[in-house]
């Protein structure tokens, strides 16, 4: 019985009778198309002429079925009625032709199974009622309306009256049963995702990877390049906390302005992680015009040469060459140490802005922070995204950090 009436089956019966409900627009349609050239009755005269009728409402619902909102609403009505899983349905509106036909065709198959359950339910239910009432009710057997041949009144076709109507329920809740089954198995296959719908979900993914991916690199480069700076100005101060007070009283001071700048960067991404993705004028950030700031409390003393005025540098280049000279300093500042003098040169070339930024090797194993170790393959990703080229190795005594920015990006690469 769970089969024929349990809650799934009331489900599925439910989302039959919505079928025959979408159907009945088009089926009065089709009674006035009948109607048109049967000038004895209308179509609810005869059961031909209902089917006929029929027929000519299937096409109209196949055509409904073709517009693009069709397929979100069936999916939708399927999740919720039919018990199929939502990894075997697609999102979305149909876009494509392949997509359009197969919502078609399930539309149609789903109004027209929806019609003749629900014209069975309103039609056999109450006549099973009244077959399953006529030994108790004197009166039914002897209406008029219902006008029973008198062989239908002998005592021993009354005794089987009752177990009749029973027969005849179950009979209903078995079709409703078989033809919700039969749905729930053809929506995989006509509501489920073409290749396309897989291949725009998996686009939709890379996008969505590519956009964590640059707000992990915006995380890593401002709050690590901070963690950094400050832990190695604190060590610092703390070697000299009783012999040099104004070294500490600086170091402090810088500390605080890295932490209090580190702080409105760390907000402005996570504003960004929490609209679930980038405005439309793409991610905000210090660019060129803020790197004296950053040069004056980067914890390690610079030889700044710029042959370039960054008024005159794309938005994007300029925000992403900030990030790649930031992580710059901060390998620096790691493998070398506060004593360790930076050159640092940024200038146009062959229409590219070029970044070189010299350090000398270290005299000992450098000094890699926990769970670090990607700050060269994030300047590298930031280059490559935006068409350039980044490279970092010895260079005589010196490492040597170069990166290469074209000044003209594609368009879709400026956000």
């Amino acid at each position: 019985m769970t089969l024929l009436l349990g809650r799934q089956a009331r489900l599925r019966w439910l989302h039959l009778i919505i079928g025959g409900a979408l159907l009945m627009p088009h089926f009065l349609v089709g009674t006035v198309i009948v109607g048109t050239y049967n000038r004895d009755g209308g179509a609810f005269t005869s059961l031909p002429l209902q089917l006929t009728a029929f027929g000519y409402a299937l096409p109209m619902a196949a055509v409904t079925g073709l517009f693009p909102l069709a397929r979100p609403l069936s999916v939708a009505a399927v999740r919720a009625l039919c018990g199929v899983p939502a990894e075997r349905l697609a999102d979305g509106p149909a876009r494509t032709r392949q997509a359009r036909v197969r919502t078609a065709g399930w539309f149609t198959l789903h109004l027209a199974l929806g019609a003749v359950i629900s014209g069975m339910t309103l039609a056999l239910t109450p006549f099973a009622v009244t077959v399953m009432t006529l030994p108790f009710l004197s009166s039914v057997r002897n209406s008029a309306v219902l006008d029973l041949p008198r062989a239908l009144t002998r005592p021993w076709v009354l005794a089987l009256a009752p177990f009749a109507g029973l027969a005849m329920l179950v009979a209903l809740a078995g079709c409703a049963a078989a033809a919700g089954a039969l749905l729930a198995g053809r929506a995989p296959v006509l509501l489920g995702p073409t290749p396309d719908d897989r291949l725009a979900a998996a686009e939709r993914r890379a996008a969505d990877l590519a956009v964590r991916n640059r707000l992990a690199r915006e995380l890593h480069d401002s709050v690590g390049h901070a963690l950094s700076a400050v832990t190695l100005q604190a060590g610092a101060a703390r070697r000299v906390l009783d012999s040099d007070p104004e070294f500490v009283r600086e170091a402090l001071t810088a500390i605080e302005e890295t932490t209090r700048r580190t702080v409105g960067e760390l907000d402005s991404v996570l504003g960004l992680l929490r609209q679930g993705d980038e405005r439309e004028d793409g991610p905000t950030g210090p660019a060129l015009d803020a790197l004296d700031g950053l040069l004056a409390r980067c914890g390690v003393p610079v030889s700044y040469i710029a042959r370039v005025d960054p008024g005159t540098v794309p938005a994007a280049v300029s925000r992403e060459a900030y990030r790649i000279v930031q992580e710059g300093l901060s390998n620096a500042l790691r493998h070398g140490g506060r004593a360790a003098p930076v050159e640092l040169r940024i200038a146009v070339c062959d229409k590219e802005l070029e970044i070189t930024l010299d350090n000398p090797l270290p005299g000992r194993a450098p000094v890699v922070r926990p769970g670090g170790g990607r700050g060269l393959r994030g300047i590298a990703e930031r280059a490559v995204l935006l068409g350039g080229r980044a490279e970092a190795g010895p260079h005589d005594d010196r490492w040597r950090l170069t990166a290469r920015l074209p000044l003209h990006i594609p368009a879709q690469e400026k956000r």
